[in-house]
């Protein structure tokens, strides 16, 4: 019998609006069942971060060595450092019949969307723009110049809602993970991703 391919579900939105916070909530249910792919990034780890765990942690050169070799899914320079997806590890899942759960920046996950167009992009918003800027201010780790960036790019990242196939505001987090779940589960029902197993069954009748 053959393996069912795995869906790749891409969570993305402005810098702020709590993916990682709603990733990890997604991942803290017991009835998650999809994989998470790590993200590989050049920037420090924060406070309690882990390599392996959070991110791959890894020196520019390193990083700009994977790019040329044509090791990453995606990538995007990111206010001075680089962010990116390993192929291989998404490739390998999804073929097996995985769900692999990405969550990235908006360039990466236009780039994903190029690549694997197959895949379902969810689009994470803040309830509104001044709550966006206050979870940037809060995180305490950006000097106001990089917020008043950060705000800048939030606004053009917005405006590429259009691209992706789903929108979830993330006003409670765990009102958030529900409504992915929601959808990763109605996706599995799409007919065009069953029905082959159906004319394999009247082929067997025949």
């Amino acid at each position: 019998m053959m393996t069912e391919r795995g869906l790749l579900i891409v969570l993305s939105g402005p810098s702020g609006v709590g993916k990682g916070t709603v990733r990890e909530a997604v991942f803290k249910d017991p009835e998650t069942s999809f994989d998470y792919s790590i993200s590989m990034t050049t920037r420090l780890p924060r406070e309690g971060e882990q390599d392996g765990v959070d991110y791959y942690f890894r020196s520019r050169e390193v990083f700009e060595q994977a790019i040329k070799d044509g090791k990453m899914l995606e990538y995007a320079e990111y206010v001075g450092n680089y962010y990116g997806t390993p192929l291989e590890y998404v490739e390998e899942k999804l073929a097996a019949g995985v769900d692999i759960f990405l969550e990235i920046e908006v360039q990466g996950a236009m780039q994903v969307r190029k690549a694997m167009p197959e895949g379902i992009f969810i689009f994470l918003t803040p309830p509104d723009l001044s709550e966006l800027k206050n979870r940037i201010i809060g995180r305490g780790t950006e000097s106001m110049e990089v917020v008043e960036e950060r705000m800048e790019t939030a606004k053009k990242e917005i405006e590429m809602m259009a691209s992706y196939d789903y929108a979830v505001v993330n006003d409670v987090v765990a009102n958030a993970v529900q409504k992915i779940k929601g959808i990763v589960e109605t996706e599995h029902l799409k007919t065009e991703r069953v029905i082959h197993r159906y004319k394999k069954m009247l082929e067997g009748l025949q």
